[in-house]
């Protein structure tokens, strides 16, 4: 299987639409995204992403958009900095999918970008998350405990990193 990272495109809302009304794919997503999410929600995510400063790309599998992943910039002090998001629709879980886009993604921001450091917050119980970044070459820096109020329950957090010099050197 193929995959590859490419711009989002409006024939691509059904498919967003589908993976993100998801409930097993939200719970390890955070709050704030509409249950059930629509067609309508897809394509203003699709414009959102299209700005030049939004670093937002569709997974693609064989021609087909099975995830989105983005690298979103931090702020004063955090300028150089950026937080990695990603998910995948349940059916392409447990392929390797993910973490092809998570190196791609890194390489791409390492390449494209001035950022010197990315990082991921998965939820603790998210091991297939935690694995995914470990098998791209993050490295795990920490436990966030009590980091995070999801569905109701208070939940820990782990940190993990890539940093451009270390990456490169991966490469």
């Amino acid at each position: 299987m193929t995959v590859t990272l490419r711009p989002w495109r409006t024939d691509d809302a059904a498919d967003l639409a589908a993976a993100i009304g998801n409930p097993r794919v939200q719970a390890n997503l955070r709050d704030g995204l509409p249950l059930p999410y629509t067609e309508a929600d897809a394509l203003d995510y699709i414009a959102y992403a299209a700005h030049p400063e939004h670093y937002a790309f569709a997974i693609d599998a064989d021609g087909r958009a099975v995830g989105s992943i983005a690298v979103t910039r931090g702020g004063n002090i955090h300028r150089r900095t950026g937080e990695l998001g990603y998910y995948l629709a349940e059916p392409y879980w447990h392929r390797g999918i993910a973490t092809e886009a998570v190196r791609q993604m890194t390489a791409w921001v390492f390449s494209h970008t001035d950022l010197l450091r990315v990082y991921a917050e998965p939820f603790s119980g998210n091991c297939a998350s935690r694995r995914v970044l470990e098998k791209a070459g993050y490295r795990h820096e920490g436990t966030l405990r009590a980091n995070a109020v999801k569905a109701g329950r208070v939940l820990d957090m782990e940190l993990y990193a890539a940093v451009r010099a270390d990456y490169m050197e991966q490469e």
